[in-house]
């Protein structure tokens, strides 16, 4: 399976009803290493996509408070998720957006049309809808009447006639693929999670929302004026949309419909349902190929509490990128949070990672190493003493990778720095003038800036070209924070 070099990575589109926050940071960084991996590792030919969920009632509910047209709020806010990832240097090859593009109107609207008429069926109902997920809930997922995901709000009793989706049609199929890892869910426990959702038994969900519910804001349901799509069912297309789905493509068949590609979503653990029940069901129905890995990341809590704006400890990370710097935020998300769990935020965490290994760490042993060389001109060396311990960390670092374990495979590379550190302590060639072991001090930092380079490229670059200048760094790459004093 996936001879083919290509290779589909998104993240989630979010709503954007608010400003982003910390938590879909860690989603960018997390697809965007994955994406430079594949392509600067692995060889591999990558379409990575990201984007902004513009159709869904909250974004209408957030527009109404604020007393300005849908349309300018959507706008100015998927401006905020787009210069985020431009901030963080995430190497997206495409941004799309759901309410304004072509593409994404017509693709939604083909994936309704290409469903099994059998797949699609209107009627009368009534139940609890939660605004936070944009999902009506089966009682059994209640904890004390409330989502469990959005507790602190009231759920809304909904009763109209909407369009439902025979979900109860693909539970054997859905359990099949996901058993034999067809639809690989990474990790386990959100594998095991699902799998469990499954044997309580699927039921059909509505995908549509009356004109009137919806405020006439979302995708139209071709041939019934009263309908307007359910904000999941045209987001989640958003993804061979961008391919160019509507037209049939040449990308769309290379990058999503070849078997031989490999197709991976990046999401966050409260809506692996979505991705992994719902959105595999619809391709099925539509006669689609369904995703081959869903890599599940937890939630960035504060000070161990959910983000949340009704407590009023959501983290900028524009804020934290113009404080601190994109590349010190990069590395504290992919270090300091396991990649599949939940991690938490504090601004004595990030500081403290900061100095231990980005000041005192990797820009102190880069700083030495570089400045010895530039008093050494004529050095040479080779990586004789580290050959071994090199093809053991990009082995390391390669399998973590690509078993989306990326805070396991950037700490093997802080051991590689940890050892380099350790040759020069040992063989002092500040005393000595030994040009060798000079040579291959600069040889390791430079492996290590290579190996580095997926997860920080910024970083990385810098440190290649101070090399192959011959330069000391004029300006350390992490200036030391000065901690503050309570």
């Amino acid at each position: 399976m996936f001879m083919n070099k290509k290779v589909f990575i998104s993240t989630a589109i979010p709503y954007v009803n608010a400003r982003p926050h910390i938590g879909f940071a860690l989603e960018l960084v997390q697809a965007d290493t994955l994406a430079r991996f594949y392509r600067e590792t692995r060889g591999r030919q990558v379409l990575f996509l990201t984007g902004a969920d513009e159709n869904s009632l909250k974004n209408v509910q957030a527009a109404e408070n604020e007393g300005i047209p849908v349309a300018d709020l959507v706008a100015r806010n998927a401006g905020f998720f787009s210069q985020l990832a431009e901030r963080l240097n995430i190497s997206n090859d495409d941004f799309i957006r759901t309410s304004v593009e072509e593409r994404h109107i017509k693709g939604a609207q083909k994936l309704w049309q290409s469903c099994r008429p059998e797949d699609i069926y209107k009627k009368n109902y009534r139940g609890l809808y939660c605004v936070g997920c944009e999902e009506f809930k089966r009682e059994r997922d209640l904890v004390d009447g409330r989502c469990e995901e959005h507790p602190d709000r009231e759920l809304q009793v909904v009763e109209e006639e909407n369009y439902f989706f025979k979900l109860s049609n693909y539970s054997h199929v859905l359990e099949e693929l996901i058993r034999q890892g067809r639809i690989l869910i990474i990790p386990e426990t959100r594998r095991n999670e699902i799998l469990r959702f499954i044997e309580d038994g699927l039921e059909d969900f509505s995908i549509s929302r009356s004109r009137e519910r919806a405020r006439e804001w979302g995708i139209p349901v071709l041939g019934d004026d009263s309908q307007i799509m359910y904000v999941w069912f045209d987001a989640l297309s958003n993804y061979i949309n961008a391919l160019g789905y509507a037209d049939n493509s040449e990308k769309f068949k290379e990058f999503w419909q070849d078997e031989k590609a490999e197709t991976i979503h990046v999401i966050g653990k409260g809506i692996n349902r979505f991705h992994t029940i719902y959105w595999p069901a619809m391709l099925l129905s539509a006669g689609v190929r369904t995703p081959d890995k869903v890599l599940v990341h937890g939630y960035v809590t504060v000070g161990g509490q959910k983000i949340s704006k009704s407590l009023g400890n959501t983290v900028d990370p524009l804020a934290l990128i113009d404080e601190y710097g994109a590349e010190s935020v990069r590395y504290y998300l992919l270090r300091e949070i396991a990649t599949g769990g939940d991690g938490d935020f504090s601004v004595e965490k990030f500081e403290a990672r900061y100095n231990g290994d980005l000041a005192n760490g990797l820009g102190n042993f880069a700083s030495r190493v570089l400045k010895l060389a530039e008093k050494n001109q004529t050095f040479s060396g080779s990586l004789s003493e580290f050959e071994k311990t090199i093809v053991e960390v990009k082995e390391r670092v390669a399998e973590k990778v690509e078993g989306f374990r990326l805070n396991e495979a950037i700490a093997y590379i802080w051991e590689l720095v940890a050892a380099g550190d350790k040759y020069i302590n040992d063989n002092k060639p500040w005393e000595t003038k030994d040009g060798q072991v000079i040579g291959t001090a600069v040889a390791v930092l430079s492996e290590i800036a290579e190996i580095l380079k997926p997860f920080l490229p910024e970083t990385a670059g810098k440190i290649r070209g101070y090399i192959e200048r011959k330069e000391a760094i004029s300006e350390p790459l992490f200036p030391r924070l000065e901690v503050k004093m309570e």
